[in-house]
């Protein structure tokens, strides 16, 4: 834990015990105020009651007295309207900041010496790949690394500050809102296509919130944008990144003559004006297909930037991992894979996907973004057939129809098992069943997350009753 002392011996509000209020709370409690925690529903309360937080209904306490309302990312600060605790917070004059805010001011309290390294990454797509590869290549090159922010741990639930440590960052949109001191000494964008706009009032909120990443940024700092969508590429070109820190473009669309390119799987660095061949992305199995390209770009471009030499970055790339949910391979049955994207929650995400792969048994649906999957059309060819579950059964139906060949399933499980039926007596050589739903999951599960371990544990079920009917035989 991260202990915050800013706001010792005075009274602060949190709303919202998700993991970010709660870390919130835990971590200021631990710097000596006095926390006064609220949630709206009853098993977040108890769950921080039994973890020890002070549990305050702040609807009706004195808000003259507080300090600051520590908001909860998920809560809406400004769109589509404010939440009534943040206008009753404006109103009485009491600051509104969000964890990472309370992390970037303890960061800025220490001595210049004594500060870490911060790391920030965020983009629409691939933000939790880019930042997991780049926190698995610096712990591979030796480094004191810790990685968490919208990903895994809450900034403040890290272990405590230390000046040899490299703090890497997952910053959501959400997050970023809420932020005003948080320096970078690299900060990374890697796209951006709409999403949360509704949180954002339109697409120009919805960059400018992206673009605080850089807001801090002084010359030695090192700004890693992407340049293959027209958003990104206007920020790296033109003067619309605020902040005054040195940039590197990352391209996996586009050989640079200054960046790093990531063109035709192989990974070349021409930050200092001449191509130089790093390594053969076909050797990462876990980064399949063109945006991981971006991704890999991307880590490497950090940690070239923090001082990881070429050689010991590619090592690294090659061993990483992968992550649950972005293109995970679940389990293969007879000569069937099985592909759990549960991530891409918008169109723009499954398309990497369907991109990647050239013929899919496609698994899509659930709450739709306001596109649909409209944007797909160029990739409707890859789909074999589409398994369509949840709330946009029909809206999805309808856009494929005449496209690419549909049929409605209601639920995962008996989509997965027509999927897989279909898949098996196809003439493809190397049939895929995919799960990248192009939607997000709230209709029939509680996020991305449970949808991807129920597809997994549907598909090991497939796996045990096809294995008793080999034995039979």
């Amino acid at each position: 834990m991260i202990p915050i002392t800013e706001y010792a011996g005075r009274d602060v509000a949190v709303y919202g015990l998700g993991r970010t209020g709660l870390s919130a709370a835990k971590a200021l409690a631990a710097g000596g105020a006095r926390v006064h925690a609220w949630d709206d529903g009853e098993t977040a309360r108890l769950k921080a009651e039994a973890e020890g937080v002070n549990v305050s209904d702040i609807n009706k306490r004195d808000w003259q007295k507080f300090a600051a309302l520590v908001l909860s990312p998920g809560i809406p600060y400004r769109f589509p309207q404010p939440h009534r605790l943040v206008r009753m917070a404006e109103m009485m004059n009491v600051p509104v900041v969000g964890d990472m805010e309370l992390f970037a001011r303890a960061v800025q309290a220490l001595p210049a010496k004594g500060r870490p390294k911060i790391v920030g990454i965020t983009g629409t797509n691939g933000k939790s790949t880019t930042t997991a590869l780049i926190g698995h290549i610096l712990k591979e090159a030796g480094r004191d690394v810790r990685v968490g922010g919208n990903i895994g741990k809450g900034v403040l639930d890290m272990a405590p500050l230390n000046a040899n440590a490299i703090y890497v960052l997952e910053l959501s949109s959400y997050q970023l809102d809420l932020v005003e001191s948080l320096r970078c000494d690299v900060a990374v964008f890697l796209n951006i296509s709409p999403d949360h706009l509704d949180r954002h009032g339109g697409m120009e909120g919805y960059v400018e919130a992206k673009k605080r990443i850089f807001a801090n940024q002084r010359i030695r700092d090192v700004a890693v944008v992407g340049i293959d969508d027209p958003h990104s590429q206007a920020i790296a070109m033109g003067r619309q990144r605020p902040g005054d820190a040195r940039v590197v473009q990352i391209s996996s669309e586009f050989g640079l003559a200054r960046g790093v390119s990531a063109v035709d799987g192989h990974l070349y660095d021409s930050t200092g004006g001449q191509a130089i061949r790093v390594g053969n992305l076909a050797e990462a199995p876990a980064l399949p297909g063109r945006h991981n390209y971006q991704n890999a770009a991307a880590a490497y471009a950090t940690c070239s930037a923090l001082g990881v030499a070429p050689g010991r970055i590619m090592a690294a790339i090659r061993t990483f991992p992968g992550l649950a949910h972005r293109m995970e391979l679940v389990g293969e049955i007879d000569g069937v894979r099985f592909i759990n994207d549960s991530k891409a929650t918008n169109a723009q995400a499954a398309e990497q996907a369907l991109k990647t792969y050239p013929k899919v048994h496609w698994i899509a649906g659930g709450v739709p973004k306001a596109e649909g999957i409209a944007p797909l059309e160029p990739w409707f060819d890859r789909i074999e057939q589409a398994y369509l579950i949840g709330e946009s059964e029909a809206d999805f139906a309808k856009t494929l129809k005449g496209k690419a060949k549909a049929v409605s399933c209601g639920t995962l499980e008996a989509a997965t098992q027509a999927a897989f039926d279909a898949a098996k007596a196809s003439s493809d050589a190397n049939p895929i069943v995919l799960l990248s739903p192009a939607c997000a999951s709230f209709d029939q599960f509680k996020d991305f997350e449970a949808r991807g371990d129920a597809f997994r544990e549907i598909v090991q079920r497939l796996a045990a009753s096809v294995e008793p009917q080999k034995e039979a035989v």
